[in-house]
């Protein structure tokens, strides 16, 4: 398995899925309440149909648990929303890092890189109404935290290729911010739903701008 070098540089201002690492322990009964509270969120997105209506209050009334309990557990409505986007994190982080090349380990730089990028605009494009609602607009960049290993992975693909001269690091932010920007997250319906396929086409142009920076 192989494990992306860190790059140097300071984090890009990228989009606000949540660091994922190792959480701190918890005492059982609170880990029991995560998860209940986690399950009994994803129930009321799905009945729901948006995000828009799951609030703490209506959260801890549905789970049976205090208001107190969920605030203890997530800080802020947009924590809940961070929080139900750590797992789906993981197991991304995991066919990265394991799974079948091109996406896993094993294939050309280059094709790992456009594997990549497929990948997080569909992950990006599926999971836009959980991300929109992680963003917390208190903290100083409300665009939030830098994704958890996309600069770092694809700095060093391109640290695997030919390209005598780049900048590597400055690259690799402005590749991530191309992958992790604001516009991914509010495509229109009629984007979404226009006769070409907006995930293709994006995943089409980041192809083009892949190949293209490996021929220069």
């Amino acid at each position: 398995m192989d494990r992306p070098a860190q790059p140097l540089g300071s984090p890009a201002l990228s989009l606000g899925s949540p660091s994922v690492g190792s959480p701190p322990t918890e005492r059982a009964d609170a880990v029991r309440n995560r998860k209940h509270l986690l399950a009994t969120a994803r129930e009321m997105l799905a009945e729901q149909c948006g995000a828009d209506g799951l609030t703490m209050d209506g959260l801890a009334e549905r789970a049976g648990l205090g208001k107190g309990t969920v605030f203890r557990r997530f800080g802020t409505r947009a924590g809940i929303f961070q929080a139900l986007l750590e797992g789906d994190e993981r197991d991304f982080q995991e066919q990265v890092l394991a799974g079948p090349p091109p996406l896993g380990p094993g294939a050309p730089a280059p094709d790992r890189l456009i594997a990549y990028g497929r990948a997080r605009i569909a992950f990006m494009i599926r999971n836009r109404e959980i991300a929109r609602a992680s963003l917390d607009g208190r903290q100083p960049i409300p665009a939030g935290a830098e994704t958890p290993m996309s600069r770092t992975h694809i700095r060093m693909l391109l640290g695997q290729m030919r390209l005598d001269g780049a900048d590597l690091d400055m690259l690799a932010i402005q590749l991530t911010a191309a992958l992790d920007a604001p516009p991914l997250l509010y495509l229109s319906t009629s984007d979404l739903t226009e006769p070409t396929g907006i995930e293709d086409r994006i995943g089409q142009a980041w192809q083009d701008l892949v190949r293209r920076i490996c021929s220069a």
